[in-house]
């Protein structure tokens, strides 16, 4: 599975924490930018690894801001995307296998770089469910 990465100046050292991460465990990823803490605008990062996922370059996608907020809600404008803004490990997992989310978005400000890691496992760790899941997927689908 290759990764799209992505983040803001708010979110650049998480991201490199996560970066570092892939590295280590040899899991493939393409980094979006930006690439220092210098001020940047989180909606063309997050245009970027959004367009990308929702063209099938990148099965997933993770963006980082400083709430995460923000990169959600750009990320979601893009026809395909399920962003999903998890601070915790069960939402992580919820989010993958209710919803199908494919970007994890986080703040790099609201939680620190061990649980990040655990969020980013579990996230990429977790399948959809399917079932009665799917067609609430499609139905959200049909909202675009």
């Amino acid at each position: 599975m290759a990764i799209a990465i992505g983040s803001d100046h708010g979110g650049f050292r998480l991201k490199e924490e996560i970066i570092a991460f892939f590295t280590e465990q040899g899991i493939a990823y393409h980094d979006f930018g930006t690439y220092s803490t210098d001020s940047v605008d989180y909606p063309c990062i997050s245009q970027g690894v959004a367009t990308a996922v929702a063209a099938g370059e990148y099965e997933r996608g993770i963006i980082i801001c400083g709430t995460g907020i923000g990169v959600s809600i750009a990320a979601n404008k893009v026809k395909g995307i399920r962003a999903a803004l998890c601070h915790d490990v069960f939402s992580a997992q919820m989010s993958r296998e209710h919803n199908d989310a494919n970007i994890l978005t986080l703040g790099e400000r609201v939680i620190g770089p061990g649980l990040a890691l655990a969020i980013v496992q579990k996230w990429l760790s977790s399948e959809f469910a399917g079932g009665r899941h799917a067609n609430r997927v499609k139905l959200i689908s049909e909202m675009e």
